[in-house]
């Protein structure tokens, strides 16, 4: 299992971990980029917040075609591993991990090194701020690293916790969230750099996912739609959940805190219906 780890400005990697602000843990490259740009965007530029990404899985399961047809999975690897590098140096992140992990390992419920190893990288950057993926996601792998970032948080003393945690939208969009339960962030900012960050996965994007352009089409429908009697205040938004109350109590199950957006949902739908039936 290779792992990999890179500063955009080669500050050894333990002092890059240590200045991070703000840590984004995806389960696959190019996920950061499009999850949790606002961070990104957040630091850029910036000398007292600091930008960090943690990668967990090694990639090589991802579709191909055209140029990329033919690439193994060891070769698809090491490209990924390439494009979140320029990624990485795009954005200006302090420190960038790629962990490696097969993705049936990070599927897998009783598989903790990963656990372990997340946890000692977190604490390392004790970041102020941190985006995963939701647990309402599509994707499987997305929902396992959610999991497995919420089991890692959970083994530091609270001393060594985020003061938030947001869980954002990739592979299934959050615009069912009840608006009041609903974090909308403004990405407007630099779109250069936004879509420099989407465009440098051409191993995705050429290989038959054009996932740079619905990325922006999702961020500029999320402003549009947001609000259907207000102006649009934002240009381009994305939309997280705030997972913080599973990292400060423990015992909230990862069920009963998403089975409350849902039961929100259903009765906002159900309650609309019986007022104009």
């Amino acid at each position: 299992m290779t792992k990999t780890y890179f500063s955009y400005d080669n500050t050894p990697i333990e002092k890059a971990l240590e200045k991070t602000t703000h840590l984004a843990i995806s389960a696959h490259q190019d996920d950061i980029e499009f999850m949790s740009y606002n961070a990104i965007a957040e630091c850029f530029g910036k000398q007292d917040k600091w930008f960090s990404a943690i990668v967990l899985t090694n990639g090589s399961g991802s579709p191909r075609n055209g140029l990329y047809t033919d690439i193994t999975d060891e070769k698809m690897q090491q490209l990924r591993i390439l494009e979140q590098k320029k990624a990485a140096f795009i954005g200006e992140y302090a420190s960038l991990s790629m962990l490696g992990y097969p993705s049936s390992e990070i599927k897998n419920s009783e598989e903790n090194k990963s656990v372990i190893e997340l946890a000692n990288l977190i604490k390392k950057c004790n970041p102020e701020f941190m985006y995963t993926h939701n647990p309402a996601d599509k994707h499987d792998t997305h929902v396992a690293t959610a999991i497995k970032v919420i089991k890692a948080i959970r083994t530091l003393d609270k001393k060594d916790r985020p003061k938030k945690l947001y869980g954002c939208e990739v592979w299934r969009s959050l615009d069912w969230v009840c608006e009041e339960q609903k974090i909308q962030f403004d990405v407007s900012s630099h779109p250069n750099i936004a879509n420099a960050l989407l465009g440098v996965f051409d191993s995705q994007i050429a290989g038959g996912k054009r996932y740079d352009e619905a990325t922006i089409g999702r961020r500029l429908a999320n402003a549009t739609y947001s609000d259907g009697h207000k102006v649009d205040s934002a240009k381009m938004v994305s939309y997280a959940i705030d997972m913080t109350p599973l990292i400060e109590d423990d015992n909230l199950t990862i069920e009963l805190y998403m089975k409350n957006y849902l039961d929100n949902f259903t009765n906002d739908i159900m309650r609309k219906i019986q007022k104009y039936n």
